[in-house]
């Protein structure tokens, strides 16, 4: 156990937040951090918009469904999978990266390379004291949010991540038992997975109660059944293509 580890365990979503700015030196290391991550190939298939303009955070909140800590908190990050820059890598040397950017390996490479950037950022963040949220929220009205933010083609803003000083501490939510999640050698048979599961439900059902006082008793299975019972998004297809991307 050291520091890394314990902040990294004590990892919570913050929605409260002091009004306080966070210092530019501190924005630009957290973004330097972000940078460091591994990335496929040395690609670097991202962007990172930071929002500062009071209005557009206004309307990204709206935009995301009303989550005021879109618009009230120290910083706001917006992820991008970007393929524009290598558009203008291959203008500038006569190449022709077409097949790779519309390929579907092209597009997981790129959204891997946007989770591992942002969550570099948010384990620096965190260790500095702050505290963030992700926002996948931005994806109720992709095109909209890329519209504000004049993102051109082959360029996704993906979700986006409040920062700033927390002014709440929420509990630990109860992640799903490692023997769930950690497979030896071979994915875990059913039979063995099953009473996991049930018992990972009935803790989950038990941290919800504490938490409203009983008003909600619901467990993760049961949220999550609820929640995916219908998709959600379904025009982002339509959408990644009209950029340019994902189309083999």
């Amino acid at each position: 156990m050291n520091e890394t580890i314990k902040n990294i365990l004590s990892h919570r979503s913050i929605r409260r937040f002091k009004e306080e700015p966070i210092p530019e030196e501190v924005i630009e290391t957290l973004v330097q951090c972000a940078q460091a991550a591994s990335t496929s190939s040395y690609q670097q298939v991202y962007s990172i918009i930071g929002v500062e303009e009071q209005s557009l955070k206004d309307k990204l909140a709206e935009l995301a469904g009303n989550q005021s800590y879109v618009a009230q908190n120290g910083y706001f990050f917006v992820f991008c999978l970007d393929y524009h820059r290598h558009q203008l890598m291959a203008e500038m040397t006569g190449g022709n990266v077409d097949a790779t950017i519309q390929s579907k390996e092209g597009f997981m490479v790129g959204m891997i390379d946007v989770a591992l950037a942002s969550q570099n950022l948010a384990v620096a963040a965190e260790s500095l004291g702050l505290g963030i949220v992700f926002i996948g929220g931005i994806r109720n009205n992709l095109p909209e949010v890329s519209d504000l933010l004049r993102c051109p083609d082959h360029v996704v803003p993906l979700f986006g991540m409040a920062v700033g000083y927390p002014d709440a501490s929420p509990g630990l939510k109860p992640r799903l038992p490692q023997e769930a999640v950690f497979h030896k050698n071979q994915y875990l048979d059913d039979g063995k997975a099953m009473p996991v599961l049930k018992e990972f439900e009935m803790k989950t059902a038990d941290y919800y109660r504490e938490r409203t006082g009983g008003k909600r008793n619901e467990g993760w299975a049961s949220q999550m059944s609820r929640v995916m019972e219908q998709p959600k998004r379904t025009y982002m297809k339509d959408f990644i293509e009209s950029k340019g991307l994902d189309k083999q």
